[in-house]
């Protein structure tokens, strides 16, 4: 095997210094009055060649590594993998590579930490689990590591954040659900304490309170396997049989709901209308369309990176940003006016 080309190499060949050529690939050699002649020079040799700088010794040297860390809970979630793709897109638009990565648990969590101040990535784009994530953002915000959260924030940390208004688009969602006649709403959502959680619960209950009707929520554990949940909801649908709307509170925990309505037996939206947090093409093209919560996928990741860029501007900014942005409700058929209501046996 041919050995590895350094930057040593490349200056002993052209017989300058090494200096030199590390000027020359970042960038300053202008500043460093090196002639274009033998900028030009350098460029060409290792293009030749084939040289690649070492992107780990450049970033010490430079501070710089143009990568980006991006940590989500679960890349299987339609939203996040959405989120993820467009990131990607910008940061390969802006030279930079993005490193996936998951924190399921503390122990993850530090390592996340230490190869983030090993100097691995400039920049960290987090939705993590609550349970894991206090500490990790706690450490880097504390030394001064550029961080921005998206989905959902950690109350009590000053933190970059962009996501949706999730209260207004429950509100409006359970909302066109009572409009369309159905009066007996269900919120079915997960057990924890994140903040898009609570918003999206205090936005169904602001719209039951004005109408004055009675709440039903269900609080699913999350890390309950798919049958588990199914069960959970089957004894659910059993207990409250005058529920005929249901708010999904993402797109998973619709997808599992979808199979026990089936299972029961229940028509949408004769017997059940839903509306479900998380539009994706599985729900558009659904056997009866499903209407769905869209979060601006393209606007949060233009506007994380609105943030983020330029990383070494960023890094001096003590000034934090929470930026809300709107979502737009898609109505379909599971949601449409109540006529005839349909009588069940469950």
């Amino acid at each position: 095997m041919d050995k590895k080309i350094s930057i040593v190499d490349v200056a002993n060949a052209l017989n300058i210094s090494k200096t030199t050529v590390s000027f020359v690939l970042n960038g300053r050699g202008k500043e460093k009055r090196i002639s274009d002649a033998l900028s030009n020079k350098v460029m060409a040799f290792i293009e030749e060649v084939g040289f690649k700088p070492n992107p780990i010794a450049k970033g010490l040297r430079t501070g710089k590594v143009n990568n980006i860390s991006l940590v989500m809970d679960n890349i299987a979630n339609p939203f996040f993998a959405d989120v993820a793709k467009a990131i990607e897109e910008r940061a390969y638009e802006q030279g930079f590579c993005v490193i996936y990565s998951t924190m399921k648990n503390l122990v993850g969590s530090k390592k996340l930490i230490e190869a983030l101040r090993d100097n691995h990535a400039d920049a960290c784009i987090i939705a993590a689990p609550i349970n894991v994530k206090g500490e990790v953002i706690t450490a880097l915000v504390k030394d001064k590591f550029p961080i921005i959260m998206f989905d959902h924030y950690l109350n009590g940390i000053d933190c970059n954040y962009v996501g949706i208004d999730n209260k207004s688009s429950a509100f409006n969602a359970t909302r066109h659900l009572i409009d369309m006649g159905y009066k007996s709403v269900a919120l079915i959502t997960f057990a924890n304490a994140e903040t898009q959680i609570q918003d999206r619960i205090d936005g169904y209950n602001s719209a039951l309170k004005e109408k004055k009707l009675k709440s039903h929520i269900k609080k699913v554990i999350a890390t309950q396997n798919e049958n588990q949940i199914m069960e959970s909801l089957m004894k659910f649908f059993e207990k409250f049989d005058m529920i005929n709307a249901v708010l999904f509170g993402s797109a998973n925990l619709c997808k599992i709901g979808l199979k026990v309505i089936k299972r029961l037996g229940l028509a949408i939206p004769y017997d059940i209308a839903i509306i479900t947090f998380d539009d994706c093409e599985f729900f558009e093209y659904y056997n009866t369309p499903i209407t769905a919560i869209a979060q601006p996928v393209a606007s949060i990741a233009d506007n994380i990176f609105n943030l983020l860029l330029p990383v070494p501007k960023y890094i001096k900014n003590t000034i934090t940003q929470k930026i809300t942005l709107p979502a737009h409700l898609n109505i379909r058929e599971s949601s449409k006016s109540l006529i005839i209501p349909v009588h069940r046996n469950i």
